[in-house]
């Protein structure tokens, strides 16, 4: 199983940026489908980002055109660039992996291991 360990949250203000990152450690990697999820206060986890071994990329309509993820395979590390940020984007975001290679991450049920969240506040 591999291990997710995600950093780079904070507090910014509407419209500024952030990147997350995750750094995965004890599975191949590359190809591996990665993800992003969020949690807000109250509210259940939900889909924010995913991209494929293939580099492909899936995103929440929500954030679609604001948000974008990449992967660097020689670094071991899955990325979450959020631009134009939102109070509503407040909230625990976890990096997520698919249980097995060649497996793509869309909902909860797909992963099989999760990070160990980093807050992201946005104040408006």
């Amino acid at each position: 199983q591999v291990q997710l360990v995600e950093s780079g949250g904070g507090l910014v203000q509407a419209g500024d940026s952030l990147r997350l990152s995750c750094v995965v450690s004890g599975g191949t990697f590359n190809w591996y489908g990665m993800g992003w999820f969020r949690q807000a206060p109250g509210k259940d986890r939900e889909f924010v980002a995913a991209i494929a071994w293939s580099n492909s990329g899936d995103y929440a309509d929500s954030v679609k055109g604001r948000f974008t993820i990449s992967r660097d395979n020689a670094k071991n590390t899955v990325y979450l660039q959020m631009n134009s940020l939102k109070p509503e984007d407040t909230a625990v975001y976890y990096c997520a992996a698919a249980p097995k290679p060649f497996r793509l991450v869309r909902t909860s049920s797909d992963v099989g291991s999760w990070g160990q969240g980093t807050q992201v506040t946005v104040s408006s």
